[in-house]
């Protein structure tokens, strides 16, 4: 009977170790499954209300987070091209390009960013010197796309079945229960990482709001030469950054105020400047300190310490890669988790009976 056990045991540790390699090479996208789904799980309960089906629900979460960000992203991109074809118009920077660039040669002009107009240019010859550049960068090209549309396919398909299915993995683990002391624990980390995770979601949607108000306050006493360029879009990308350890919301309202400074600078008039100094300011103390120094602490989680939660955002992708930002917070809520609650119980602490030191207790009589 040992034998069989012993060579079910290994079996089973081949299998696991097979699985595990597995798991590493796309641990990047399951990380960030793992992170969309605490995120979003609240939300996904909450529409149980409306009786809707399982899988009705997982897709209307999945879109609530696709839709926003295709949208924000397209509009990005379309104004970063209008903006930047009008710039290189105006400056002649084509000319300098060219002059410095041997494919850039042959192109005239920027071609109209339209069906008709990317057409006309294509008949006409302008973009073969694009086409050819592509042409011979064809591969790097390939292996990026490809690599990237496969970690989105594996993350949207990971988090969409953690919606539908993350009470069977729990009960599946709940079975190897020992005194009580995995449910415990499994129980902790479970609520853990939800309110840590969600919390970050609650969090990048306020600054948002917050960033888009500020801005849009601005706009409205400041004179056309000084606003801020589409503040909508600035708020929603400046709340977006607010997950981006230590610089978080200065890679956008710095690049922002600079660019709002831009025309005030080329106008000639120096008392327009005030306002820019103003946007710098309620960008620092209503965008940036204030959040971070009141919603923070309120949606860090229960038990897991802000400093170092703030630190696993910071050392993460310092020592991991992208992924690690996603990935150290996890990894320190259940360390945390596990020295809180089945570390004790293990090494044969006493229970704590959540009274103060000083109260007296019923054998004390």
């Amino acid at each position: 009977m040992d034998e069989k056990r012993l060579v079910v045991a290994l079996f089973g540790l081949l299998v696991a170790v097979v699985l595990g390699a597995l798991a590493l090479q796309f641990i990047a996208p399951l990380t960030v499954s793992v992170f969309l789904y605490y995120s979003t799980r609240r939300f996904y309960g909450s529409l149980r209300r409306l009786r809707l089906p399982a899988r009705i629900r997982a897709v209307i979460v999945m879109s609530a987070l696709a839709v926003p960000l295709l949208l924000v992203v397209s509009y990005a991109a379309v104004l970063l091209a209008v903006e930047a074809q009008q710039f290189v118009e105006e400056y002649a920077l084509i000319d300098v390009a060219a002059a410095h660039v041997d494919w850039l040669g042959e192109i005239g002009t920027i071609p109209d960013l339209t069906v008709q107009g990317l057409y006309d240019a294509y008949q006409a010859g302008q973009l073969s010197p694009v086409i050819d550049f592509l042409s011979q960068h064809a591969m790097l090209l390939t292996t990026v796309v490809s690599n990237f549309f496969l970690n989105l396919f594996i993350t949207v398909i990971v988090t969409y079945y953690l919606l539908l299915d993350g009470h069977r993995i729990r009960e599946w683990l709940l079975r190897f229960d020992d005194d009580a002391i995995v449910r415990e624990y499994l129980e902790a980390v479970d609520d853990e990482l939800e309110a840590v995770l969600f919390g970050n979601l609650l969090n990048v949607i306020a600054v948002s709001l917050i960033a888009i108000a500020a801005f849009s306050g601005y706009n409205a006493v400041a004179p056309a030469a000084a606003e801020v360029p589409y503040p909508a879009l600035a708020g929603v990308l400046t709340g977006a950054a607010s997950l981006i350890p230590v610089v978080g919301m200065k890679v956008v309202y710095l690049p922002l105020t600079a660019i709002t400074a831009l025309p005030v600078v080329l106008g000639g008039d120096s008392s327009l400047l005030l306002y820019v100094v103003v946007l710098l300011v309620v960008a620092v103390v209503v965008v940036d300190t204030i959040p971070d120094l009141v919603l923070r602490p309120l949606l860090s989680g229960k038990n897991t310490h802000v400093g170092l939660l703030m630190l696993a955002y910071t050392l993460g992708p310092v020592v991991l890669g992208f992924y690690g930002l996603f990935f150290a917070p996890i990894a320190l809520v259940i360390g945390l988790t596990f020295a809180n609650t089945a570390l004790p119980r293990l090494l044969g602490a006493d229970e704590p009976d959540g009274l103060s030191p000083d109260q007296m207790r019923l054998d004390d009589f």
